[in-house]
């Protein structure tokens, strides 16, 4: 049983590789790491690079894979897309944290790229249906710049600082997968929700 999983950054693979190791033993994954889609996706729209995904998951199909995760929000829904014409699930990682948030009624969203906004904002009101969830989107200042510098550690902390600024919510979401490692740097007693644990468990169950 092999899960692929489609990266636009190295620094997941040991992320999901630990949570692999933590929660699903024995389950085979596939990195696909690829840093050019973000890039383009972030300058043309996620749209920009539909064909060059569609692409990647095929091979990885062929490959053997029995579902994908997108660990990206930011082309998540064009990966998500796929599945139908390629034949197995193919999952965004984001998704069940998106649907634990919109059980509250305030949601803040953190996002280290304003690119990721528009896709996590319509991915809450999509999973919040009729249900009226109010929702606001804070870009973290600077936190991109650290992460493209290959400062992992400032750049979580701008993130955690940012979550204790908040008020005035039910739940706090990290829109990116790469912000996650800034939950247990938190003093906020608010929920902080993050992607890869659930969003990992829900395409093993998938693969299987």
């Amino acid at each position: 049983m092999t899960l692929a999983l489609l990266h636009t950054s190295p620094v997941h693979v040991p992320v999901f590789d630990a949570l692999r190791d933590a929660d699903h033993p024995g389950l085979a994954l596939r990195h696909l790491v690829h840093e050019g889609l973000l890039d383009r996706a972030r300058e043309a729209g996620p749209e920009a690079v539909a064909d060059d995904v569609r692409g990647l998951l095929a091979g990885a199909v062929a490959d053997g894979a029995r579902a994908v995760l997108c660990t990206c929000s930011t082309i998540g829904a064009v990966a998500e897309s796929q599945s139908a014409a390629l034949g197995v699930p193919v999952l965004r990682v984001d998704r069940p944290m998106a649907a634990a948030a919109v059980a509250r009624d305030r949601v803040v969203v953190l996002a280290a790229l304003t690119s990721t906004l528009e896709p996590t904002l319509a991915l809450l009101a999509e999973e919040a249906g009729d249900r009226p969830v109010e929702v606001r989107a804070v870009v973290v200042e600077g936190a991109w710049a650290r992460f493209g510098a290959g400062d992992r550690e400032g750049f979580l902390d701008l993130v955690a600082a940012a979550a204790d600024a908040v008020t005035e919510c039910d739940a706090i979401v990290l829109a990116q997968a790469s912000m996650a490692g800034a939950v247990t740097r938190t003093g906020t007693r608010v929920p902080v929700l993050s992607s890869p644990r659930t969003g990992l468990a829900a395409a093993a169950a998938a693969a299987r």
